[in-house]
């Protein structure tokens, strides 16, 4: 029986500064997502078929009103440069990280 690998961890950069200011501009989670959007499993897909969308390992969502950007631990595997470029700018920012991990949609499924 082989150990399970413990599931890799989600760092979440909150829109809120360290004295608890929002971030601005409004827009910035999705900025700093779609410079990561070419950091995906397999690579990023060139061409004509190539088409706009966030990478797996650095997406924005909105959590109790505060807009975020998780980053998957994944990504510091796959390109050291790009994590350390998105915890740069989180620290550059003053902006507050959580570690976590993300619930699927609908939360956690009822045991009884």
């Amino acid at each position: 029986m082989t150990p399970s690998l413990p599931k890799p961890r989600e760092v979440f950069i909150q829109g809120l500064t360290l004295e608890g200011k929002t971030f601005r501009p409004s827009d910035w989670a999705e900025r700093l997502a779609g410079a990561m959007s070419c950091f995906r499993p397999g690579g990023g897909k060139g061409g004509i078929g190539a088409y706009i969308g966030y990478s797996p390992y650095c997406v924005p969502r909105v959590i109790n009103g505060i807009k975020c950007v998780i980053v998957n631990e994944e990504l510091k595997s796959l390109e050291p440069m790009a994590w350390d470029f998105v915890m740069n700018f989180a620290r550059d920012n003053r902006l507050q990280v959580a570690e976590a991990c993300l619930l699927p949609e609908g939360g956690v499924p009822n045991k009884g």
